[in-house]
């Protein structure tokens, strides 16, 4: 989620040209996001197994869950820091089959303290591939190829919160949780193979090299009033969705909705419609505005919110749909914001973008959560609002120019 809209082009992945390269490029950045990412929600569709398994609540089990976005923090800021030094194919390829590693290691945690740090190791690997694929992509890639890879990389993305927890909910209710990680360990090692045979030895280009030190290259960006909101949105948006799709689960499980494991599983098919509509936030914000877009889309999540209070399947799925196009949508555009209002250093303003983005996922797993186990869902959904709210407020200094 960097700047990739900047540039990509049919040979980016050492595909052929003209339309069937295309089409298999495509193919092959989905399925790296895919591949990439997959294990960061799929767990959530398990959270209520985990808790009974670990006899703990549901705030400390999801705050485990979520750990990933921690080390999915420093890693963004450490490689986006760094990101010039470092060997692309190298890179991505080390990072894949590490995280296979703490990924099947999960299914031998003895308590909730190694499940979480297994976790935070996860998002430090996750992270690294996932910031080094995006550099790869924005190296090699032309501006005249930018709009399909970009879908084609959010498409990846968003199918792996759906297609993960599918996976994830089927295999843990039929073999259980352990296997359940084995097979994502194995879905790991599938993308570093992916990795090994698309991805071209080269090295990092000149003009990624930064202008200026680390520091004072992370100090200027956070001195700039637009890449400032942006960070803060960014904290925002992911801290509204990890607090509805963490605790939503157990809210679906118990009376009156009492859904199985499967069930619960299925219902993670409301991130169909965000595949399709997150494909025109570009659209969407060349025709109108990055403004009015974010605030379009936090006002389609806000509508979500009160649907999710009912004690009817169908409307508390209606809201989830509609959290999840309005989440998706808004931090589309705001990735892209970046990467404009970045006029330098852009790996390390989206490597900081990134870090803010997971912290805010970390944040919201902790107040939310305390917030359910003590007050209920509708205190948690409470503050759901109150953060697409401060969400909004941001993107007003989110001008075309400073």
């Amino acid at each position: 989620m960097t700047d990739l809209s900047a540039r990509i082009s049919p040979a980016a992945m050492g595909m052929g040209e003209h339309s069937r390269g295309v089409v298999l490029r495509s193919l092959v950045i989905g399925l790296t996001a895919f591949l990439t990412v997959v294990d960061l929600f799929a767990t959530q569709a398990i959270l209520p197994s985990l808790t009974r398994h670990y006899g703990v609540t549901p705030a400390a089990m999801g705050f485990a869950v979520n750990a990933s976005t921690s080390g999915m923090a420093v890693a963004s800021l450490v490689v986006g820091v760094f990101s010039p030094r470092i060997d692309r194919r190298r890179g991505i390829l080390l990072s894949l089959t590490l995280l296979a590693i703490p990924t099947s290691l999960l299914a031998w945690a003895p308590n909730l303290a190694v499940f979480t740090a297994l976790r935070v190791i996860q998002g430090l690997c996750m992270a690294s591939a996932f910031a080094l694929t995006l550099a790869y992509l924005g190296e090699q890639c032309s501006a005249m190829d930018a709009g399909g890879a970009f879908a084609a990389y959010i498409t990846g993305n968003v199918a792996s919160n759906l297609v993960g927890r599918l996976i994830s909910a089927a295999v843990a209710d039929s073999l259980g949780l352990a296997w359940n990680f084995y097979l994502f360990a194995a879905l790991n090692l599938a993308g570093a193979v992916l990795v090994y045979f698309t991805i071209a030895r080269v090295e990092p280009m000149q003009a990624m090299t930064l202008t200026a030190s680390p520091l004072e290259a992370v100090s200027a960006h956070w001195r700039n009033p637009r890449l400032r909101a942006a960070y803060g949105l960014g904290f925002c948006i992911l801290f509204a969705f990890i607090g509805t799709f963490t605790f939503v689960n157990f809210v679906l499980v118990r009376p009156p909705l009492s859904l199985g494991v499967m069930d619960l599983g299925l219902v993670y098919l409301v991130f169909l419609p965000s595949i399709v509509t997150t494909l025109f936030s570009g659209r969407a914000v060349a025709r109108i505005g990055t403004r009015p877009t974010i605030w379009v889309a936090l006002g389609v999540a806000a509508i979500g919110l009160p649907l999710m209070l009912t004690a009817h399947l169908a409307a508390v799925l209606a809201g989830m749909v509609l959290i999840g196009v309005g989440t998706f949508f808004a931090q589309a555009a705001a990735t892209g914001f970046v990467g404009q209002a970045a006029t330098d250093n852009r790996g390390v303003a989206s490597g900081t973008y990134l870090a803010c983005y997971f912290c805010g996922g970390l944040a919201g797993t902790a107040v939310l959560g305390r917030l359910f186990d003590s007050l209920g869902w509708p205190a948690c959904v409470a503050g759901v609002g109150a953060a697409l709210a401060i969400a909004a407020f941001l993107t007003s200094a989110l001008r075309s120019d400073s």
